[in-house]
């Protein structure tokens, strides 16, 4: 499947819980949720070289509308809901119209 709608999230985790963002962002791949989609084409979460604190996450769907959807649901907002607490300030989010390209892990 193909990404048509995608986004990167920029989140600064209070001082010292980065570790505890990412964990928490990493459960976006368990069953059940938003990134175990069929629909979630792409879920990476990245984290700055210099600062622990800085998490970046980069999602490609395959629509904006199953995007919304997913997130509508149980699972993804109980996630959200647990990463704000954890967030220094608001996230920066740009959103993106996936062209092509690659990814393996």
């Amino acid at each position: 499947m193909l990404a048509h709608y995608g986004f990167t999230a920029t989140l600064t985790a209070r001082p010292g819980v980065g570790d505890q963002l990412v964990n928490l962002l990493l459960t976006g791949l368990d069953e059940g949720s938003p990134g175990a989609s069929e629909h979630c084409v792409v879920y990476l979460v990245s984290r700055s070289a210099s600062d622990p604190d800085l998490i970046h996450v980069t999602e490609g769907w395959t629509s904006e509308a199953d995007h919304h959807r997913i997130f509508a649901g149980e699972a993804a907002q109980a996630i959200v809901a647990r990463i704000a607490g954890l967030l220094a300030e608001e996230p920066r989010y740009t959103d993106h119209v996936p062209v092509l390209g690659k990814a393996a892990f």
